[in-house]
């Protein structure tokens, strides 16, 4: 059978089950899922010289790192071409891109320092994510930036983030794409602290005062994002789960945003999500997979992301979940690294759009638990395979394995003559 014949095969094969094939292609097809730069270059971004810190840890020395703006650039228009489906780009503030003997401090980053990147956004037909940078710095005093009890520290991290909402106004102005803002800081100690609650009032404060700056609720979409703990911050975090939801429910047009590395290892954001739904118009999620802590390893094609991906689906907030890849592995190669994630992120949508949910929640709110539980078994091998293979050929994108022979020829025609 060619490709085509497998397609149209599959195409009965759902159909048999109530799933429309060709309204599941066009709704993956207009699902944007946000590409993060730091994985090209193992978070170093190019403000700083300095080791990467903040609670989080990059492990690996493959060969080829993008050192610069320019190639940074061409390692993710290398990895846009093998990916099909929407894409936007993700940028942190310490990827500003500075003319020669130029350079200013994160509170003093303006829009013209990211020109380049919408450059590269606009002519992608991409829009453009932004996260401040609260970490890699000398001015991170004993752990903390916007918690910080130094009024002098606390106010050039409230700059900073007051900057990066103009920058993210100036993207969604330059793209005409909303842009996700997202707030995330390390803040918080190795020991058990003397006072939790203290920090926790400087953190809200401070992050009252950034988002005081004005913007168009419509244009930028800011987010604080949560995480458990860190290295060097196993015993408290300030921004808790429990304090970003709260934060985000009581200050209008924030949203939260939840990695699904962030919490303890029992819990599942995929259960999170409808939680949340109930209640925000919209949320943020960063995919990663952790590995026994927030190890931010390649996003799989496993269990969690597979229910990330139905949540979303199931409850028809495709347009009210925004989504974004967040993880950065220097162990293998790095551009491999973002197609295998990017794709398994899109493989998963088209999944559980594969899925005849009307009918599985019928079966549900009837009790019938054991029709339920088969269908649900027995879904997981129908043809996916040939569905997916015809969205990659769709979307220009190479189908199964093929992409990987252009990696290899990439890394041994660049990425191999880096120094």
């Amino acid at each position: 059978m060619t490709a085509k014949e497998r397609f149209e095969s599959a195409k009965e094969i759902y159909a048999s089950c109530g799933v429309d094939v060709e309204t599941a292609i066009v709704k993956c097809m207009e699902a944007p899922v946000a590409l993060h730069c730091w994985q090209g270059d193992d978070v170093t971004g190019f403000d700083h010289d300095g080791p990467l810190t903040g609670g989080i840890q990059t492990t690996g020395d493959y060969p080829g790192r993008a050192k610069t703006p320019e190639q940074l650039m061409q390692d993710m228009d290398m990895a846009l071409r093998l990916m099909p489906g929407k894409k936007k780009l993700n940028l942190h503030a310490s990827y500003a891109i500075f003319e020669p003997g130029e350079f200013v401090d994160r509170d003093k980053i303006e829009p013209k320092h990211f020109a380049k990147w919408v450059e590269f956004a606009r002519e992608r037909n991409m829009g453009i994510d932004f996260n401040p940078t609260f970490f890699s710095h000398d001015k991170v005093k004993d752990g903390l930036t916007l918690s910080s009890p130094d009024e002098e520290t606390r106010k050039f991290w409230i700059e900073h983030g007051k900057a990066c909402v103009r920058i993210s106004r100036y993207f969604a102005e330059e793209t005409g794409i909303p842009c996700v803002m997202n707030i995330w800081t390390g803040d918080g100690y190795k020991d058990i602290p003397a006072d939790r609650m203290g920090p926790r009032m400087r953190y809200k404060e401070a992050i009252e005062e950034i988002l005081s700056e004005p913007f168009d609720r419509d244009k930028v979409k800011p987010c604080v994002e949560s995480k458990v703990f860190g290295i060097g911050v196993e015993a408290y975090t300030v921004g808790s789960a429990e304090v970003t939801l709260s934060f985000a429910a009581t200050h209008e047009g924030c949203l939260p945003l939840m990695d699904n590395g962030h919490y303890h290892p029992t819990e599942v954001v995929s259960d999170k999500i409808p939680a949340l739904l109930c209640f925000y118009p919209e949320i943020a999620l960063h995919i990663t997979r952790p590995i026994r802590w927030d190890s931010d390893h390649v996003v799989l094609f496993d269990d969690e992301t597979r229910e990330i991906a139905k949540e979303i689906v199931r409850n028809d907030a495709i347009d009210r979940v925004l989504l974004a890849l967040d993880y950065f592995d220097a162990s293998i190669n790095r551009i491999s690294a973002w197609v295998t994630g990017m794709r398994n992120m899109q493989k998963a949508l088209l999944y559980a759009l594969l899925s005849p949910n009307k009918k599985l929640k019928e079966l549900q709110d009837a009790g019938k638990f054991t029709e339920l539980m088969m269908r649900q078994e027995e879904m997981k091998t129908y043809p996916l395979g040939d569905v997916w293979n015809y969205f990659c050929e769709q979307n220009g994108a190479p189908v199964q394995e093929d992409w990987f022979a252009q990696i290899e020829k990439y890394e041994e025609e660049v990425l191999s003559k880096r120094k």
